[in-house]
């Protein structure tokens, strides 16, 4: 598993995409906004039935850039829809292209940012329900995965479905997410510690470099503004018996954020044990022992250097 962590660290921004994929795909409109039009790529796998599981991936780039349909993502995509999963690859607002000088002391920029991605993202969840019969999706069975600013945005995104939060109501009452994965995610809350007020947290997979210096490990905390990474997180659901899957990197940055490729045996695992199975696990590992010196330029970036 180290081994292949590393190869990917160092390769996986040359990764390239397959020509094409054996199995279907289709782009859908889902919604509009700030006279923008949202997109969402639908795979299929050939072969669908009631136990098939809807991943909702939402692409990385510090809410500046990315795009759903990258050759990175297209690659991953092919290796989960070869696992059975059904994939929505969903567009979303960059709220943070242009924005300068972030910090602790100017965080609203991050706050709308997040919050516009979560937006967008309910959106293409109501979008997929409203369609499910059509697209063939069985709506008990929809895990949200993320990297990077798409990790936050799946974080956060449960959360204000837990709370009732957003447009959260675009949705039915009864809608839960059945799993979150987050790839170096944390959650932005402007009113003190995270809380699940109306539900339980969806299972989640937490994967993180300790080192992360873009989107904290353990917290950002300024007076009742926070951003929560996956140590935080981990000490709330273990202190409230949420469960979880949670994986860290000791001496690794950001590069985390793309270990996805890497990780889909576990995202199989994590799915039969948390999603089908509903097992109330908290699984918790540190890797060490890693070689510094092979980490990628963007693994050292900093929040500060990305937005100065």
């Amino acid at each position: 598993m180290m081994k292949k962590l590393t190869l990917l660290l160092l390769f996986a921004l040359v990764l390239t995409a397959p020509k094409g994929f054996s199995q279907t795909m289709k782009t859908y409109p889902y919604a509009e906004r700030d006279t923008l039009q949202l997109y969402l790529d639908f795979y299929t796998p050939e072969t669908v039935n009631d136990s098939t599981i809807c991943i909702v991936y939402v692409f990385g780039g510090g809410f500046v850039g990315g795009h759903r349909d990258g050759d990175f993502e297209k690659a991953y995509f092919k290796q989960l829809v070869d696992e059975g999963f059904q994939v929505a690859a969903i567009d979303y607002r960059l709220g943070l292209k242009g924005v300068k000088g972030l910090g602790v002391t100017n965080s609203k920029p991050l706050e709308v940012a997040v919050n516009m991605a979560v937006e967008d993202a309910i959106s293409a969840i109501a979008y997929l329900l409203k369609h499910s019969k059509g697209l063939k999706i069985n709506k008990d069975w929809i895990v949200m995965v993320g990297s990077s600013a798409g990790a936050i945005t799946s974080l956060q995104t449960d959360y204000a479905l837990c709370n009732g939060l957003l447009n959260a109501d675009l949705l039915p009452d009864d809608f839960r997410l059945a799993g979150v994965v987050s790839y170096a995610g944390a959650i932005y809350w402007s009113k003190g510690k995270v809380k699940y007020e109306k539900h339980n947290p969806a299972p989640t997979m937490l994967y993180h470099g300790m080192a992360d210096g873009l989107v904290p490990y353990n917290k950002l905390k300024f007076f009742k503004i926070g951003f929560y990474g996956t140590n935080s997180l981990v000490k709330r659901f273990e202190k409230f018996g949420y469960p979880y899957f949670a994986r860290r990197f000791e001496d690794y940055g950001h590069s985390v954020a793309m270990a996805g490729p890497l990780t889909v045996d576990d995202l199989v695992w994590f799915c039969r044990h948390y999603v089908y199975g509903k097992e109330q696990l908290q699984v918790d590992g540190t890797y060490r022992q890693l070689d510094k010196s092979k980490m990628p330029e963007h693994d050292v970036y900093s929040f500060r250097e990305l937005y100065k």
